[in-house]
């Protein structure tokens, strides 16, 4: 614990008040109220327990700290701009342009590791964290300062379950129960109990406190990593706690001060204020850092030609054979480690396997905070759960998160568990994500070799992956990039151009054989990477071909392979008609189904023949 007297720390949690006043009146806009009820808290964290070098955010054994209630960002930004990271005046940029110090955390700050302010998110991340330090074997701790308002969220609680499973002793969440929400008092308001309750319910030890009291503040922080059990701090506080005219009143939230309320709040706080630059700060331990290096190569493929293997099989081999030489790889899966065959993963390498049981929107959290500590995670369930962790996902692409995900079980082509589990939006969902990178491999080899890819690639990445047995149709030396796709039939004389990926690609294979015997050519592209598409060989083939392109996909025809071609082509003169499923489908045999929503080798030909 930091060297530090509690007048001292009650004059830093006022300069921090001021700060974040000051700031949020400059912009006009943010959240003055909810950065005062914490402010205490933060105070006695950052300059009178955690253990890090305030010069070096990243560095690996720095005690990590989430601000979950990410609304409270001038707080953040104040605390780090009194350890003297930047000077105090750039504060006043809030939420400007210019400026990195926006209205919620992002990793374009070198002290946020990951985006907050879409409530109930923080807490997953912190998992991640703390099971990585048990991992890397490192000895720092993370601490998560959550609002009262996002325990509401079921994700805190998916969270909450997971830590007190895996007792992650090393993991603090600190709520600021300050009862006050944006439009109304929280749903518990000062109700510590039922907080407690529903924390040791879950497995965690659990402290209740005053969060303005700094010896309790202290006392508690203390006994953090004693015992085997997740510690939850419960601090009741205030909402604009040191402020009188605003202390625990309704309708401040997300309000700033006018320029003559803020003169008025700072005269109140500056007589004890003092600031913290110049404050020893307890250092890291010194310990051996994590292997966190990506290998020269990975190993070869051994596929036959003919071979019938599932794309999700292959993803679990890729994932076993990636293991071996990266230590970086860490696999998480929501209990269908069986059916993504991530199994093979968790047999081999059990210390970097987590599982997650159903809680995807968790899972996605997890494998967040696994990224920001420099390993490479790979999550992986059906593709139409994957969906009810979008948010997850849409605040790791504005984290720029090292974030993997596998999504299988995709389209009408599953079968009989009929429309409820089959993924027919996930190609939407994930081109959605900035930055984001979308493949849909057809066999063994494009899946494995594009999982080499993937762990190469820095950012998020996605891997469509299909239920059904496929023939293995490229060599284990044939090569795969992110951006690419394949040209597996062309000839002079082409009336048009078929793009598919993942089963689909077999039908217009078919398709093609079977026109060919009627003397009519097709070019048959395999577009492996949705996101990025390989515009310039779709334009070229499609310019060979009369500018006549169908796409046909296992997917809804909204934002799909369709749509992404279209798109790319838009102004080219090439005009695209797409093949998708048009209506809710129904169970089924698989090739019932591609019949029946007309995306088989039927529907390609019968397409072909009604444009030529």
């Amino acid at each position: 614990m930091n060297d530090i007297d509690i007048e001292s720390l009650k004059g830093i949690a006022n300069q921090l008040r001021i700060h974040s006043i000051a700031a949020t009146t400059a912009a006009g806009s943010g959240h003055p109220t909810s950065c005062c009820s914490a402010a205490d808290l933060v105070a006695t964290l950052f300059f009178g327990h955690m253990r890090y070098d305030p010069k070096n955010p990243h560095y690996y054994n720095n005690d990590r700290f989430i601000l979950s209630k990410g609304h409270a960002a001038p707080l953040l930004y104040a605390a780090w701009a009194e350890t003297g990271l930047f000077p105090a005046e750039e504060l006043l940029k809030l939420r400007q342009l210019g400026s990195d110090l926006e209205g919620h955390p992002t990793p374009r700050l070198s002290f946020a590791d990951v985006a907050t302010g879409s409530l109930g998110q923080g807490l997953s991340v912190g998992v991640g964290m703390a099971l990585c330090a048990r991992l890397d074997e490192l000895d720092y701790r993370t601490y998560v300062l959550m609002g009262d308002g996002e325990c509401a969220e079921g994700s805190v609680w998916e969270a909450a379950a997971l830590a007190g499973a895996k007792r992650l002793s090393s993991l603090t969440a600190i709520v600021d129960v300050n009862r006050l929400g944006q439009s109304e008092a929280t749903l518990l308001g000062h109700n510590l109990e039922a907080y407690r309750k529903r924390f040791e319910a879950f497995g965690w030890r659990t402290e209740e406190i005053d969060g303005h009291d700094f010896e309790e503040i202290l006392e508690v922080l203390a006994a953090v990593g004693l015992g085997s059990q997740p510690l939850v701090v419960l601090a009741k506080t205030l909402k604009g706690a040191g402020v009188s005219f605003l202390q625990d009143k309704e309708g401040w939230h997300g309000k700033p001060l006018s320029k003559e309320e803020s003169e008025r709040a700072i005269a109140e706080l500056q007589p004890t204020a003092r600031s913290g630059i110049g404050q020893p700060i307890a250092p890291p331990s010194q310990l051996a850092p994590p292997r966190n290096e990506a290998p020269a190569s990975y190993p070869p493929l051994n596929y036959n030609v003919g071979d019938m293997v599932a794309t999700r099989q292959a993803f679990g081999n890729a994932l076993e054979r990636l293991g071996t030489v990266d230590a970086r790889v860490v696999a998480l899966d929501g209990d269908t480690k069986n059916s993504t065959y991530s199994d093979k993963f968790q047999k081999r390498f059990p210390d970097r396997f987590t599982e997650c049981f159903i809680a995807e929107q968790n899972m996605v959290g997890v494998a967040t905070g696994f990224a920001t500590r420099g390993k490479v995670p790979f999550a992986s369930t059906f593709a139409c759960f994957l969906t009810r962790a979008h948010d997850q996902i849409r605040i790791a692409g504005i984290s720029r998160s090292n974030l993997k995900l596998a999504g299988s079980h995709v389209g009408v082509s599953i079968g009989e568990d009929g429309p409820s589990q089959m993924g027919l939006e996930d190609l939407a969902m994930m081109r959605a994500v900035p930055g984001s990178v979308v493949l849909y491999p057809s066999d063994a080899v494009c899946a494995e070799k594009l999982m080499d890819q993937i762990a190469a690639h820095k950012g998020i990445c996605f891997l469509r992956t299909s239920r059904p047995k496929t023939a293995v149709i490229y060599g284990n030396d044939e090569s795969f990039t992110i951006g690419g796709a394949k040209v597996l039939r062309q000839a002079e004389g082409d009336k048009v151009t078929v793009v598919a990926a993942g089963v689909t690609l077999y039908e217009a294979l078919k398709a093609a054989d079977a026109l060919k015997g009627e003397g009519i050519g097709i070019t048959v592209i395999d577009a492996y990477s949705v996101k990025p598409l390989a515009r310039d060989i779709i334009k070229a083939a499609a310019q060979k071909t009369g500018n006549l392109v169908v796409t046909v996909e296992d997917h809804y025809p909204e934002g799909g392979l369709g749509d992404a071609v279209a798109g790319e082509l838009s102004g080219e003169g090439i005009k695209v008609h797409k093949l998708a499923v048009f209506e809710l489908p129904h169970s089924g045999k698989s090739e019932e189904l591609l019949a029946k929503y007309r995306i088989d080798s039927n529907a390609v030909a019968a397409k072909v023949k009604a444009l030529i």
